[in-house]
């Protein structure tokens, strides 16, 4: 054999090596390269309910406070509907819930002066997941906790692109057993705790096993806590650190909120003293802390994106009126900025600047383009959010305005009504009368101050693009009750 030959015949062999490698090891060099994904969810969870954006918080949160140290803190981060089975949807989707009318939690059909507008109560199954997404490009997938999104095992987590599910299924809170202590008795948790465990951390030891067994390999993990929503039930210990911080905490505790047009107030909680409440959030930072804990012991921390954020705002107008939400008006039930405005962090190694801020206006619907373009995946079908990566280095994010529509009385109090930002603006519609509010967010972050007489124009050109979009996603309003036809934005403003 000469040579030129042999030089010839192992340039030739390399080269097939090198082909075969590609061909079966290339996807996996590929995933290794692929961020972590670890996404807290936290159930009522109220804007004002951590450190990092109350300094004067009741509560402690110092592992959610340290999270938004070490990433950056959104100022103005927003649920995409004031209670939690739509958030939950869009969060899932990346799409407005009205569009397939999904606009109250599963299933709440209340009525008041009229007729809610008609509510679709389960998650359809033709609906692409960020999870189904993130699995399809090699993730492992892992759900824990409350998902609240359809009523038969159709419609539950393993079946919706998530590998493991550990307590998902359709109540919208721990209401069987011992609730938020061992015995679960949740169909979905296989293997039951020793009595009296809490659900806080028997959820944070599951995320944590996953992503221990995951760290060779990129993951997702969705943390979707039942707490800090009812029935409020703290750890003994926790309760009695809270009831003697509360010993010095003065002030008049509750105060009032307006009603659906022509009825009484509403009594609303205006100081956080709640000691049950305030040990739920402890105990659900904690378990965050354990979670995060992990992300280092298995060192993939640096690899790992964490989103921390919540499904609506805090629960301040009933059901015990465990929390405080001001300045911001209101709470959950309410599209006022007490219902829909949330703890946002987001901290992505190598993007976001420790400790840092943004003011852009961000909602749930942009959890699935963002998590999605962070595994350099391109979304093949529609969605209504966008990524907002641009914002974790300090731009600007190309859109216009954000939307709420809830055609429904809440359990809260809240009055049917819709929303839409723009900028610092934000303009109110009431659907019993079609009243109106303009507020100056900028200025006014409590909405005490209605602007609307003051800027006509602005109020038109909001309301158009409002209507404009109630149109777009085919929006539904309050139905006839008792003879009687309630406003409807599309017909009675033209």
């Amino acid at each position: 054999m000469n040579q030129s030959f042999s030089i010839a015949l192992f340039s030739f062999l390399m080269c097939l090596v090198l082909s075969v490698n590609s061909a079966f090891g290339g996807s996996e060099n590929e995933s290794a390269k692929l961020p972590n994904i670890v996404v807290f969810l936290v159930d009522d969870l109220g804007y004002m309910d951590i450190g990092a954006n109350n300094p004067n918080c009741f509560y402690e949160t110092p592992h959610v406070d340290a999270l938004a140290k070490s990433g950056m803190l959104f100022m103005d981060g927003y649920a995409a509907n004031p209670v939690c089975s739509p958030t939950r949807y869009s969060l899932m989707t990346g799409k407005y819930p009205s569009r397939v009318d999904a606009t109250n939690f599963f299933s709440g059909k209340r009525s008041g002066k009229f007729h809610p507008a008609p509510l679709r109560n389960k998650m359809p199954l033709d609906e692409i997941t960020i999870a189904q997404t993130l699995k399809g490009k090699g993730y492992a997938t892992f759900f824990a906790g409350k998902w609240h999104l359809g009523d038969s095992a159709e419609y539950y987590p393993q079946n919706r692109g998530f590998d493991i599910n550990i307590g998902g299924y359709h109540r919208g809170g721990p209401y069987t057993g011992k609730r938020y202590f061992a015995p679960f008795e949740n169909p979905e948790i296989k293997v039951e705790s020793p009595k009296g465990d809490h659900l806080p951390d028997r959820l944070a030891r599951e995320t944590a096993t996953f992503i221990d067994d995951n760290k060779d390999k990129p993951f997702f993990a969705y943390l979707s806590f039942y707490s800090v929503h009812t029935p409020l039930m703290g750890r003994p210990d926790l309760v009695e650190k809270y009831k003697k911080k509360a010993e010095n905490v003065d002030g008049d505790e509750f105060g009032s909120e307006e009603q659906v047009v022509g009825d009484k107030p509403r009594r609303v909680r205006i100081l956080q003293k709640h000691a049950v409440y305030a040990a739920m959030v402890e105990a659900m930072d904690l378990a965050v802390g354990k979670v995060l804990e992990q992300l280092e012991s298995s060192g993939v921390a640096d690899n790992t994106i964490v989103v921390f954020t919540s499904d609506n705002g805090g629960l301040a107008t009933s059901e015990g009126l465990p929390t405080c939400n001001l300045p911001l008006r209101g709470g959950k039930g309410w599209v006022y900025e007490g219902g829909i405005r949330e703890p946002w962090i987001i901290r992505y190694p190598g993007k976001t600047t420790p400790g840092s801020q943004s003011r852009e206006p961000i909602c749930s619907i942009d959890l699935y383009p963002t998590l999605a373009a962070s595994a350099g995946i391109e979304i093949e079908h529609p969605v209504d959010g966008v990524s907002v990566i641009p914002a974790l280095s300090g731009e600007s994010l190309k859109r216009r305005s954000l939307f709420w529509h809830y055609p429904h009385y809440s359990n809260q109090g809240g009055f049917p009504g819709g929303a839409i930002r723009e900028g610092v603006f934000k303009l109110v519609e009431r659907y019993e009368d079609g009243q109106v509010q303009l507020f100056d967010l900028k200025n006014d972050i409590g909405e005490t101050h209605d602007v609307s007489s003051e800027m006509p124009d602005k109020v038109k050109q909001m309301r158009e693009r409002l209507h404009q979009w109630y149109r777009e996603v085919d929006a539904k309003f309050l139905q006839q009750k008792d003879g009687r036809n309630p406003w409807n934005p599309l017909v009675d403003s033209e």
